[in-house]
């Protein structure tokens, strides 16, 4: 199988929206876009053998186009499954940001010290732990574990991604990890019940019980059930997942991130506009205060230190 033939677009992949609009919301001065990716291109950094799903190329150039268009200063790059272990693309998106870029890289159990040191060096600041099964394949919590203990001493965080439902059996593991943990887009919420019902309250109680647990607020295209979706000009997007965001924004101030997930891998029901993902800010994090924390104070402390 050639190269070409190898990084065929999985079939009904969702490229990323062309020509995003230019936001209402001005960010403020700082701003951090704190959860993106780079795909690629494939023909440099190719994609993981054993990946789920194969996207549409994103590269820095993107990326970095995107973040000067919206208004931010800089990007949080987390590695994408789609690459695996090889951090290579991620890495080459860091060097050439001209330090406007950190990044959270995805590592395996037979990482060597040279190479973390490397990756710090670099501006990798944290590793993500992936439990979202179609996704990634399954780790066990001890290489997991003993990974954390590993980078701790680097004042590196560890970024966990799961589904609501998982929250139970990994809540033990997720509380005794040596690190700041901080969980990609609410713990994936079930936004169709209620946001005081068992389910998010028990996220809330992870949160409000571990001060060294954080969350990003991001990602309500993903959650999101009734709409209405971030497009045509839509300045109120995502009304279902507000109420769950603003819980967080408003118990945790100091303890949120946001980011827009550009390039959007797998979504399957609509592309969002980015511009208007970011005019959705003001409806979760509603005070000047609230969106200097979430979108400047808040990343740059654990991000810039």
């Amino acid at each position: 199988m050639s190269l070409a033939e190898s990084f065929v677009k999985t079939p009904g992949w969702l490229d990323y929206y062309s020509g995003p609009s230019k936001p209402r919301f001005q960010l403020p001065a700082g701003a951090v876009d704190a959860h993106c990716h780079v795909f690629g291109p494939g023909d440099v950094f190719p994609y993981a053998p054993q990946r789920k799903y194969t996207p549409c190329d994103a590269p820095k150039e993107a990326l970095f186009a995107l973040r000067d268009h919206l208004g931010f200063e800089k990007n949080v790059i987390v590695q994408a499954t789609c690459h695996g272990t090889d951090n290579r693309a991620l890495l080459d998106a860091l060097k050439s940001s001209g330090g406007r870029a950190r990044g959270v890289a995805t590592v395996s159990q037979d990482v060597t010290d040279t190479e973390l040191q490397a990756m710090h060096a670099a501006g990798v600041r944290g590793t993500r732990f992936n439990f979202v099964r179609r996704l990634a394949d399954f780790t066990p919590p001890k290489v997991l574990a003993d990974l954390a203990a590993r980078i701790a001493p680097l004042g590196w965080h560890v970024v966990v991604y799961f589904e609501a439902k998982d929250l139970p059996e990994l809540y033990d593991f997720f509380t005794q990890l040596p690190t700041t943990v901080v969980v990609d887009h609410m713990g994936r919420p079930d936004v169709t019940q209620p946001v005081d019902g068992p389910e998010f309250q028990r996220f809330v109680r992870l949160l409000a019980e571990h001060p060294n647990i954080w969350t990003k607020v991001s990602c309500p295209e993903r959650l999101s059930q009734s709409g209405p979706p971030a497009l045509d000009g839509e300045q109120y997007a995502y009304r279902d997942v507000v109420p769950f965001a603003c819980q967080l924004v408003q118990s945790f101030p100091d303890r949120v991130l946001w980011g827009t997930d550009w390039p959007h891998p797998n979504l399957k029901s609509h592309m969002p506009d980015d511009g208007l993902l970011v005019d959705y800010i003001p409806q979760i994090a509603p005070t000047a205060e609230l969106q200097r924390k979430l979108l400047v104070d808040n990343p740059n402390r654990l991000y810039w230190r």
